[in-house]
């Protein structure tokens, strides 16, 4: 099995191509790569949300190899692009809106399911709660969010990603409340399940921050949505979304408890 040390190689490591590429917007980054199941297939989508600390660098092609083994165990992919930091019409509320954008083409698209289960990775975890707090969660079958940022004022009060909640948001938490309130999964009510899982040892995103989310939705948002979390030992930052490593048959059953 892999180590930590070697899971960090999937920001490079090469995987078969997608079935195909669609657009779901004019721009060139505005698009999901479709991977269709291997044996059986299931009856579910995965839409997964790639991290990299909403950075322009950081696209979705290290995601690729996470996708091919959901893809591998029966699952329909698509794997999500959008708009980042560094790009034009990228930070907030462009991000986010991108990926509520794609989410939505991908439930409508005709070659894939319309039971969607929504995974997100580090960045991607904090859009994943945060859409499945919307309106538009409604028929989402859930979200698994891996090494979420999903406690956004943690995150910028932390400088996580050398400030990388401050950089999409453009600016501090106390100076900007009302984006803030807007942005942050933490201050809203889940409406579809959500499972949150945490490497122990992750020193990107400390499981700190998850554990706050559940804290504070548990404590604040009556009525919500099921909320589980799990942190796995021996476990940092990219096991999560390397199929080699022992954390991602975690991972994977976290993605077929929704699915039922």
């Amino acid at each position: 099995m892999a180590t930590d040390a070697d899971s960090r190689t999937i920001l490079t490591r090469a995987a078969p191509r997608p079935l195909r590429t669609t657009a779901y917007g004019l721009d060139a980054a505005q698009v999901y790569d479709v991977r269709s199941p291997t044996g059986a297939p299931r009856s579910t989508a995965v839409a997964v949300i790639h991290g990299g600390f909403w950075q322009a660098e950081f696209d979705r092609a290290h995601a690729a190899s996470q996708a091919q083994a959901f893809a591998d165990h029966g699952f329909h992919v698509a794997v999500v692009e959008y708009r980042r930091v560094g790009m034009a019409g990228g930070g907030w509320p462009g991000t986010f809106q991108d990926v509520v954008a794609a989410v939505a083409a991908v439930r409508a698209d005709p070659g894939l399911p319309d039971r969607v289960v929504l995974v997100g990775h580090s960045a991607g975890g904090h859009l994943a709660a945060l859409l499945a707090s919307q309106p538009d969660a409604r028929g989402l079958v859930g979200a698994v969010c891996l090494a979420g940022c999903v406690d956004l004022a943690m995150t910028a009060r932390l400088g996580l990603g050398d400030g990388a909640a401050q950089t999409l948001m453009g600016g501090e938490p106390a100076e900007l409340p009302v984006a803030y309130a807007e942005a942050d999964p933490a201050a809203s009510t889940p409406i579809a399940p959500l499972a949150l899982l945490h490497g122990a040892d992750d020193q990107v995103v400390p499981p700190e921050v998850s554990r706050s989310y559940a804290d504070r939705i548990r404590a604040s948002a009556p009525g919500h949505a099921e909320v589980r979390r799990t942190v796995i030992p021996a476990c940092g930052h990219f096991g999560l979304i390397d199929p080699g490593h022992a954390a991602f048959a975690l991972v994977l059953d976290a993605v077929r408890s929704l699915d039922l």
